[in-house]
């Protein structure tokens, strides 16, 4: 217990949990649920997909390298929690329509760890 409550210092954009956490959820997103979405969906959806997904964990770092000019680090932030919000939508939009291709227990799993993960950036840019 007393080691979970110990901060661990921020040295680096790698340091934040939140970065860790897209960091993975893009690769599962890209391994395990673009290589089975229809063909049809290559330059929509799926096209759409792989982008979010990597632009969450891209824009940390970018915005990191700002964060003592609060107001653009914020909307790096912001601009993250976006892309977390697509990538659900997308991901909810294959859970309903694309049960076939993808697996809707995975799409909901990722779901709730996106929105873990939306949580740890909102309070990531309060406390900033």
């Amino acid at each position: 217990m007393e080691n979970r409550d110990k901060k661990k210092a921020i040295k680096s954009f790698q340091d934040f949990e939140v970065y860790q956490r897209l960091y993975k959820l893009m690769f599962i997103v890209l391994k395990k649920i673009v290589p089975k979405i229809p063909e049809e969906e290559k330059y929509d959806l799926k096209d759409q997909v792989r982008r979010s997904c990597n632009v969450g964990p891209a824009l940390l770092p970018e915005g990191f390298a700002k964060r003592y000019q609060s107001r653009a680090w914020k909307k790096y932030i912001n601009d993250t929690i976006g892309e977390v919000n697509e990538t659900i939508h997308h991901l909810s939009v294959y859970k309903d329509a694309y049960t076939e291709h993808v697996s809707a227990k995975l799409c909901v799993r990722l779901i709730e760890e996106y929105n873990i993960a939306n949580k740890q950036l909102f309070r990531l840019s309060e406390s900033w």
